[in-house]
């Protein structure tokens, strides 16, 4: 898992009047909402006596802790310590760690990560969404399933034709092979578009809509941004396009919330927005089956311990763009959280600890590199 990206963390109409706790890269925070109604995310680990913080209330611009009442505001700055009374002196170190936050796509995002705000990656962007003519719709799911392995599942052109009776034929076409693909590099992900063969549609609006009856070629692909969000475009036509994001929040190494929007440019009265939903369903579910039983749990350190064909390129890709921000020291030392974590409360590091010292908390491992592998990197 990765510190310095960003990370989908609540829906942003479940975030209302009370605080909200989440967890992601295996660490808990909590998501409220101060008077403005702006979002703020700190870490869930009152640095008092330990306490969750979402267990608390929110009180005017902060969440107080449901412990001894610290009250806590968007910075992470404690305010209020009523055991000093008044006038009492609050310490320095009465802080905790507050992330930057976006609302976008009707999510909130968080920047779990210490960088400037210069030097951080960008959200996946989805250019269609609130342009006229396209139509979008949001989910959430939860697997038992490494974030690596699901990003890889979307960068898998082969494993439609088996998975997914809707998107191939089982594999009873004696002349299938996947093309080879031509690979699409950007600055944070990797991707490709290519052609398959699928079935006839057989819902009829669907099909109506698309003008297909017939098994048909179609033109789609998949492509990665960051560690942990994956895009899809598929063209039934020339005109009739879907096109999807998924945006994962690694919960741990073996668990992830995965928020799918479905951005769709034909049938885009609302009316239809469950028959769209009840499709990706029906298509993750397919996924899921396959992908929770993958052993190990998580990707093997190395492609030898696997088999990768052309098919799996852009996978292979994906994995070596991981390695880049291995070598930059972003990535959490998840076999030392385990062993040392009935000990440790841990912070993921915030962009305040480059500006301040005198933190109560520790911030969670990191992977060593060498200096020689950082520099290369940046």
């Amino acid at each position: 898992m990765y510190i310095n990206f960003w990370y989908p963390a609540v829906e942003s109409a479940s975030l209302i009047d009370a605080p909200v706790t989440v967890k992601v890269l295996g660490q808990d925070l909590v998501v409220f909402r101060d008077q403005e109604g702006r979002a703020h995310c700190l870490s869930d680990v009152c640095v008092h006596r330990g306490a969750a913080l979402a267990s608390g209330k929110v009180r005017g611009d902060c969440v107080e802790c449901p412990y001894h009442g610290w009250r806590f505001n968007g910075a992470g700055v404690c305010t209020r310590i009523p055991s000093l009374g008044p006038e009492g002196k609050i310490p320095a170190r009465a802080k905790v760690d507050s992330y930057p936050v976006q609302e976008k796509y009707g999510l909130v995002f968080v920047f779990l990560g210490d960088l400037p705000a210069q030097e951080r990656p960008p959200i996946l962007p989805i250019k269609e969404y609130g342009a006229p003519g396209w139509r979008a719709t949001l989910q959430s799911f939860e697997w038992n399933i490494n974030f690596q392995r699901s990003v890889e599942n979307a960068l898998d052109p082969a494993h439609n034709e088996f998975v997914h009776p809707t998107h191939g034929f089982s594999g009873s076409n004696d002349d299938y092979r996947v093309p080879d693909l031509d690979l699409m590099e950007s600055e944070w992900g990797v991707g490709f578009m290519t052609t398959y063969l699928a079935p006839p549609l057989t819902d009829d609006k669907m099909k109506t809509a698309s003008k297909r009856s017939q098994a048909a070629t179609i033109w789609a692909g998949s492509g990665s941004h960051g560690p942990a969000s994956n895009w899809t475009h598929i063209h039934p036509t020339k005109e009739v396009f879907i096109h999807q994001y998924g945006f994962k929040a690694p919960i741990g190494e073996g668990r992830i919330k995965s928020y799918l929007i479905n951005m769709r440019n034909f049938l885009i009265e609302p009316e239809h927005d469950q028959r769209f939903m009840d499709r990706n369903i029906y298509v993750a579910d397919q996924d899921g089956a396959v992908l929770e039983p993958l052993r190990p749990v998580v990707t093997p350190e190395t492609n030898l311990k696997e088999i990768l064909l052309p098919a799996d390129a852009a996978i292979a890709r994906f994995r070596e763009r991981l390695k880049e921000w291995d070598a930059r020291g972003w990535r959490i030392d998840v076999d030392e959280v385990k062993r040392t974590r009935s000990k440790v409360a841990y912070a993921i590091p915030s962009p305040a600890r480059r500006l301040s010292r005198s933190w109560t908390l520790d911030p969670i491992p990191l992977l060593r590199v060498s200096h020689a592998a950082r520099k290369a990197a940046q």
